[in-house]
């Protein structure tokens, strides 16, 4: 019962941390801090902070020990897995935009990462590797999208995520370690304010009486989900057993346009008060896919695992959320 998370201190890594605490997992978590705050896991558990001379083998039961280092430490990675039973490996170069602006980084960051966790798992005889994946591995096609579907990325993003994919399929094959690929779809939840996905950069432009930039003409298509639907798919994949070497579509499988959502965030905001800021809509990015939504029977199937948060209710959790996290910093 002691796991190691990559990427801890992010958005998703908070809520997953709270999750494994409460199920009474010593916490072991690797970040440089980029995309995170020590201080957003005080609320969780008391926080100790080691370091790479530490002695590794000794875990806080009921505490989170912080390691601050880049998942590219094949070192870092060694020493972080001694006598971890899990590893979660959230930490990553995130999304399409910046593999177009410096894929040699991401390819670096997302490649190189999962490589080092895989090997120190494999070094240290940890038996499930849970990895953070993403639809971006497949491309372009028709949804919904499936497991079985051939992979054929169209970003940087999603051919270093594929690659993980890949040595998680490598290493499930050779060293007998379970891995667990899960495919995310469009996360949002408490907690997001930072993130530059759509739901959290609307909510916090609304907020600040900014204008909200759409890229294309707002049909897109994504498939959101919510935090605590994904942190579920995350304890399935870790504790469900017989399901080494998988891949799996983990999102709501409901298909929502760009402009469906911004109607239900209006609605959202509205009800809190908050008036929906003035949106433009401009060029699409290159390497977005068009239609994204998922089927996610095999989830169902193997690991009993399904959403229970429809979009409705989680973007009214979501803004009053992120109403209080900014009137607690202006206060």
């Amino acid at each position: 019962m002691r796991a190691l998370i990559t990427g801890g201190c992010g958005f998703i890594g908070q809520h997953l941390t709270r999750r494994l605490i409460e199920k009474g997992y010593a916490v072991r978590i690797v970040d440089n801090l980029s995309n995170g705050k020590k201080e957003w896991l005080a609320p969780i558990a008391p926080i100790r902070d080691c370091s790479i001379k530490d002695d590794l083998s000794q875990w806080d039961a009921g505490a989170i020990q912080l390691l601050i280092g880049d998942i590219q430490n094949e070192m870092l990675a060694l020493n972080a897995a001694r006598g971890a039973t899990l590893v979660v490996h959230l930490a990553a170069n995130t999304g399409v935009a910046p593999s177009l602006v410096n894929p040699r980084e991401d390819m670096n960051v997302n490649v190189l990462g999962v490589f080092n966790y895989l090997e120190a798992c494999r070094q240290n005889q940890v038996r499930r590797f849970v990895f953070a994946s993403s639809s971006a591995t497949i491309g372009n096609v028709e949804p919904p999208i499936h497991e079985g579907l051939p992979s054929r990325p169209i970003s940087p993003y999603g051919a270093s995520k594929l690659a993980g994919e890949a040595y998680c399929s490598a290493y499930a094959g050779s060293f007998n370690i379970d891995t667990v690929a899960l495919r995310f779809g469009n996360v949002y939840g408490p907690g997001s304010s930072r993130k530059e996905s759509v739901v959290a950069k609307f909510i916090r432009r609304a907020l600040a009486g900014e204008v909200l930039e759409v890229y294309g003409d707002g049909d897109q298509t994504r498939d959101f989900i919510y935090i605590d639907d994904l942190v579920e798919s995350i304890w399935r994949s870790a504790t469900t057993p017989n399901i080494g070497g998988e891949v799996f579509q983990i999102a709501t499988g409901n298909e929502t346009t760009l402009q469906e959502l911004i109607k239900s965030l209006k609605n959202a905001l509205a009800a809190e008060g908050v008036a929906c800021p003035t949106i433009v809509f401009g060029e699409p990015r290159l390497g977005d896919m068009k239609r994204n939504y998922s089927d996610t029977g095999k989830a169902q199937r193997l690991m009993g695992w399904k959403t229970a948060v429809t979009l409705k209710d989680g973007l009214r959790r979501t803004v009053r959320s992120l109403i209080a996290e900014t009137t607690s910093r202006r206060s």
